[in-house]
Formats: structure tokens, C-alpha cells, sequence
């Protein structure tokens, strides 16, 4: 694995500090891994703030884990164990394993113009049926996961990385921010609460929902809570994806896409208006605070993963993923470094309105 790979000692470097945004999107959060191994890697850039969602805020809360001691490698370190141990539990738990030892399977997997008839049925089986019935004792993996990795208390009491991790609450529509003072093992699974996988989780009388229906991710918690003017972005699910989807899986699918990606994309129409307010000078200075967007995406790799290997933690295709997210990272840092702390790197009017 590249993570083995020491980070670069920083010396004299000029580091920059940035809040980063991560979506949710499943195992495709691996991708993520990618990105943020990178930037620690790297070494010239410092972490703030995190709002993070679903698999994002998987990835914030164990990033903020190795990050306690502000050391990069520990941080990178703990990226790697959470996902390897992700993998390795999920295969072992997975209840659907058995299926493919059955004759019809097979048939079934000539027949797929896919190549994962497994998650295919899994994704069949929770539009047919609710968690509630599939799984009435409520059973998941992820938590124990997380309760084995995660030192909660820690987090809350000495991260230096403050933490905004979203979630829906079910009855009112409402976005709930949980921050670092408020991160435990339930706020985690309340933000990557897919409703047709799992039932709600239960928060103080409250019932949560994923949080990417609401803020995949929210912004305005780095804006409002955060000094640094920078936000970096890191896309899990395609913005644009050519060509009009057909099938009713690619339909379904590409719904997911909008729906997952229309709260950022209004809160970027926000961050432009006032951005424009600010340029026209409509406003006083330091009336309103000028953010710096940038972006880390990579459109054409994730369209190639339809919605249903957002359930595929086979190793090999996290691992695909999370050296995709290094790549792309690092392209993006060597062209847009000198734009951070002084401009945003992505056009929000071109990509985003």
C-alpha cells in the first residue's frame, strides 16, 4: 500500500490550513481515503475544521482519531486500519455471501450486463423490503466497527480538528449538525443512515436519517464556525454524467447522483452571491466572509461505479478507489497550491450553477 509511504517532513515549508467538506457515498467513500492519505502525505497543508456526511463522516471522525497527537502519519495509519477492518468484517458478515452457491445465481450472473449481480441483489432486496423487516433486530456491523476504532471520549475532549458531521432528522426536514463536542458512535451512524438499509437511528428522543438528503456536505458549519477562508470539496458523487440514463437502475441510480448532490450545489449558489456581493463591494468589508472553493473530483472515474458498489468493500475495489483519490489529490494540489488562502481554484458559477 502506498500509506506506507512516510509523510514529508514539512521543515521550514509554508503550510497552509484548510477546512475540508466530505460527501457520503458508501464504500465509494475509499476514494476519499485516497484524497485525504495524499494531502497528509504531502505535508503542506493544516486541517481546521471537517463537515463530513454518511461514509465522509466515517472518514472525518477516524481521520480526527490518528490526528489527536497532530501526527499525519498516525492519522494516515488509522485511514488504512478502518478501512481494511471495514473490509475484512463486511466480507465475513455479509448475508448474502451464500447466494452465489446457489444454481440460479449463476444463471442470474450470465444474464447481468453488470458485473456485481451480488450488490444487485442487495439492492433489490431493500426496494422490496424495509430494514425493518430484513433486519428487525436491528443488527450493524458498522457500529461495532467504530466502537472498536473510535476512541470517542478522545475526540471529544482533545481533537484539535473541529468536527461538523450531518444528519436528517426524519420528522421536521431539518439538517442537525452534530460537532466535536457531540461525536459518538450513534452521530456517525445517524449521518450514514440509508433509510432503506438501516432504521433510523434514535438520538436524544430525535430520529436521524442519512445526512446527504439534507447537507452532502454542509458548508455553512466551516463558514460560520471556522477561520480559514478555504474549503476543500471532496466529490464522491458525479456532478455530470453524460448521456441520458434509460434503464430503470441507471435511472434510479443517477436520481441518487441529483438528490445527493442538490443541497451543495444550492449552498454553492449562496457562497456565489455573496462572493459577488463582496466583489461589487455591496457590502462593508468584514461584514460578510469571502470563501475560497476548491474542488477534488473525479466525474469520469465515479461514473463508472453504478449505485450498487457503493456496497462492494471487496478490498481490491476499496483499494482501486483509494489509489484513484491519491492520484486526483495530487494533481490537484500541485496545480491549485498557490491558490489557497488567496482564491478559489474551481469556478462556482461555471461548475456549480
Amino acid at each position: 500500500m502506498t500509506t506506507k509511504t512516510k509523510t514529508k517532513p514539512s521543515g521550514k515549508r509554508q503550510t497552509k490550513t484548510i477546512n475540508l467538506a466530505l460527501q457520503g457515498g458508501g464504500s465509494h467513500g475509499a476514494f476519499t481515503w485516497g484524497v485525504l492519505d495524499y494531502l497528509l502525505e504531502d505535508g503542506r497543508l493544516e486541517f481546521e475544521g471537517i463537515s463530513a456526511t454518511s461514509a465522509g463522516a466515517m472518514n472525518a471522525v477516524v481521520f480526527a482519531q490518528g490526528y489527536i497527537n497532530h501526527d499525519k502519519d498516525e492519522a494516515r495509519a488509522a485511514l488504512t486500519h478502518f478501512w481494511k477492518t471495514v473490509s475484512d468484517i463486511s466480507g465475513k458478515m455479509n448475508p448474502l455471501k451464500d447466494l452465489s452457491k446457489l444454481p440460479w445465481f449463476s444463471a442470474m450472473k450470465d444474464m447481468q450486463s453488470q458485473p456485481s449481480p451480488l450488490h444487485q441483489m442487495a439492492d433489490f432486496m431493500t426496494r422490496m423490503f424495509s430494514p425493518y423487516e430484513l433486519n428487525p433486530f436491528n443488527l450493524n456491523p458498522l457500529k461495532d466497527i467504530l466502537e472498536q476504532t473510535i476512541d470517542f471520549e478522545a475526540i471529544r475532549k482533545h481533537s484539535p480538528i473541529k468536527l461538523n458531521i450531518c444528519a436528517t432528522n426524519v420528522e421536521t426536514c431539518k439538517v442537525r449538525i452534530f460537532e466535536t463536542k457531540e461525536i459518538t458512535a450513534d452521530a456517525i451512524l445517524a449521518s450514514a443512515c440509508l433509510p432503506s438499509l438501516f432504521q433510523s437511528v434514535e438520538i436524544d428522543g430525535e430520529y436521524f436519517w442519512d445526512g446527504g438528503y439534507i447537507g452532502n456536505p454542509a458548508i455553512f458549519p466551516l463558514i460560520y464556525n471556522c477561520a480559514s477562508h478555504d474549503v476543500v470539496i471532496v466529490h464522491i458523487n458525479p456532478i455530470v454524467r453524460k448521456g441520458v440514463p434509460t434503464s430503470a437502475s441507471e435511472i434510479m441510480n443517477r436520481l441518487n447522483e441529483v438528490s445527493f448532490n442538490s443541497s451543495l450545489m444550492r449552498e454553492m449558489r449562496a457562497v456565489a452571491f455573496v462572493g459577488k456581493l463582496i466583489e461589487d463591494k455591496k457590502v462593508k468589508a468584514g461584514d460578510m466572509k469571502q470563501m475560497h472553493i476548491h474542488s477534488i473530483r473525479s466525474d469520469e472515474e465515479m461514473a463508472q461505479h453504478d449505485a450498487s458498489s457503493k456496497m462492494n468493500t471487496d478490498w481490491d475495489f476499496l483499494c482501486q478507489l483509494h489509489h484513484k483519490g491519491r492520484d486526483i489529490a495530487k494533481q490537484w494540489l500541485d496545480e491549485n497550491y498557490a491558490k489557497i488562502g488567496n482564491a478559489s481554484s474551481v469556478d462556482i458559477r461555471k461548475e456549480f450553477l
